[in-house]
């Protein structure tokens, strides 16, 4: 393992590496860390490979993605390397456990969130869908990236109509990116500030059960971000 993020993987019970498992890599938001998410993504793990990754910077009490100039407009360094170690680690994660290249998830909150759009549109075939709640794309991406997203992603947006850091247009901004490279676009705005709303957790969970095409359901370890 070359990559030096810190990452936590969990397994499905009765693993089974002659088998192949979706997955889920889970980026937490400015300030959180890996726990936050692991804890979040933890009703899915009875199908789902979940790796929960750390940002490499340390932010307040937790850790970040890249840092920012303001509202909106991330230090491109910093953000560029995120970009590239978060790739580097699917990589070489998606080698190392027995994960199926055409179920292959990034779900990420505010920061987190950000994230997992720009590595969908960057990473092409590589990543069939993305949860991103409470972010944005910033505009360098949007015109200086080179953007290759799968026509086959599934994207799940979600963004509070109440969020004091991020505007609800925000949400409804990313949706419609989106949909210029896919049809496969669900948009889910809902009453609630900078946070998972139960509802909104349910949601995300029957998004990734369907497109991955796993029934299960389990509701339980609902926390709020």
């Amino acid at each position: 393992m070359n990559s030096t993020y810190i990452h936590e993987v969990k397994l499905p019970p009765h693993y089974d590496k002659a088998q192949q498992y979706p997955v889920i890599f889970a980026l937490h938001g400015m300030g959180s860390d890996e726990q936050d998410m692991l804890r979040l993504m933890e009703p899915l793990s009875s199908d789902f490979i979940i790796v929960a990754i750390r940002g490499p910077i340390v932010q307040g009490g937790g850790y970040a993605y890249f840092q920012i100039k303001s509202i909106g407009n991330p230090v491109r360094e910093l953000y560029d390397a995120s970009v590239q170690g978060l790739q580097q680690l699917i990589i070489e994660l998606s080698a190392q456990y027995a994960i199926d290249p055409a179920r292959r998830y990034i779900a990420g909150f505010s920061q987190g969130g950000i994230m997992a759009m720009t590595l969908a549109l960057v990473m092409g075939d590589a990543i069939k869908g993305i949860v991103a709640m409470s972010g944005y794309i910033p505009q360098f991406v949007k015109e200086e990236y080179a953007l290759q997203p799968s026509s086959n992603l599934s994207a799940f947006i979600s963004h509070g109509d109440q969020d004091h850091l991020f505007p609800l247009q925000l949400g409804e901004d990313n949706a419609s990116f989106f949909r210029i490279h896919t049809n496969q676009v669900t948009y889910v705005p809902y009453s609630g500030g900078h946070h998972v709303t139960p509802e909104l957790y349910a949601k995300l969970q029957h998004f990734l059960r369907t497109d991955a095409g796993v029934t299960t359901e389990d509701t339980k370890g609902m926390i709020e971000s």
